[in-house]
């Protein structure tokens, strides 16, 4: 009687050991913490590891410090130029007060998705539809800092924010699309002309230098031959000048000049008048020839 006794108590101190560990026992995971309440009121913020609490008194509600995303759907926003377009976004967010979280927000996630569709609308509704489809990075900062400042109470800090899409209605997207191809199809027209305009004027430039460059061989040639023609003329008159010049010379040169002209087809040959002084030595030719040792006469002075 005694041992089932005591078996008992045994089985009973066990269960309650179970119990209480089972209630008592908290483990906070590396990415969470902790927020313990005791009867009702805050207590303290329980850190990632293993914690004990007093069952009944003492209740942990832990918070996920992870990074989160917010997905807000697609909805309709007024452009400031009077646009509709659908827009939707994500938002990124982490919870950096896990006591303001759990204390001051009861639905975070519902609450942030409104907030964020509300300011989407304000901040969409501020740009026209060209800025807004070419500024998102503009509108994903002017958002951020926005839901940031809002949320800042919560005890959560948004990250970043993503603009998925914005999307115009269909008729004002074929409009932008003719726009585009018309823009595209100017600048090709442009970038045309300017090609044919550079080839015209590399041409042209091409046909100068060459026309350049033939004058410039041209007049080296007229050139050279004008200095060989100086020298020649200098060097003729330099041994003339040196030589001993006598009639005898002179009319040796005077007949065979006169044989090249007489050798034509021409039946007659005119003489300049001039040339009838010279004639007149041609009765001492003869001697010449004869007597080719024989010193002519000075010149008279």
């Amino acid at each position: 009687m005694e041992t089932i006794l005591v078996v008992g108590i045994l089985i009973l101190i066990l269960m309650f050991v179970l119990v209480f560990a089972a209630t008592s026992i908290r483990i906070v995971s590396p990415y969470e913490k902790g927020v313990v309440e005791r009867l009702g009121r805050y207590s303290r913020t329980a850190q990632p590891g293993l914690h004990i609490i007093i069952p009944f008194i003492d209740t942990m509600r832990k918070v996920d410090m992870r990074e989160q995303v917010v997905d807000v759907q697609p909805q309709e926003v007024i452009t400031k130029d009077n646009v509709v377009v659908t827009v939707d976004a994500i938002i990124y967010y982490e919870a950096t007060d896990p006591v303001k979280l759990t204390y001051n927000v009861a639905d975070f996630y519902s609450a942030a998705t409104k907030l964020a569709q509300t300011n989407l609308r304000n901040v969409v509704g501020e740009t026209e539809l060209d800025e807004a489809l070419t500024s998102r990075e503009m509108i994903n900062a002017k958002l951020r800092s926005v839901l940031d400042d809002a949320t800042d109470k919560w005890g959560v800090r948004v990250v970043r924010v993503e603009i998925k899409r914005i999307d115009p209605p269909a008729d004002v997207t074929a409009a932008m699309h003719r726009q585009m191809k018309a823009e595209r199809e100017k600048r090709a027209q442009i970038l045309d002309a300017e090609g044919t305009r550079a080839a015209r004027i590399l041409e042209a430039e091409g046909q100068a230098e060459a026309i350049k460059r033939v004058a410039d061989a041209e007049r080296y040639k007229l050139e050279v031959e004008a200095t060989g023609q100086g020298n020649a003329i200098t060097t003729v008159y330099n041994s003339i000048l040196n030589s001993n010049l006598d009639n005898r010379v002179i009319a040796i040169q005077y007949l065979d000049t006169l044989q090249k002209v007489a050798n034509g087809t021409a039946a007659k040959v005119f003489i300049p008048y001039e040339a009838t002084a010279i004639l007149g030595a041609l009765g001492g030719i003869q001697d010449i020839l004869q007597n080719p040792t024989k010193p002519s006469a000075e010149p008279q002075g």
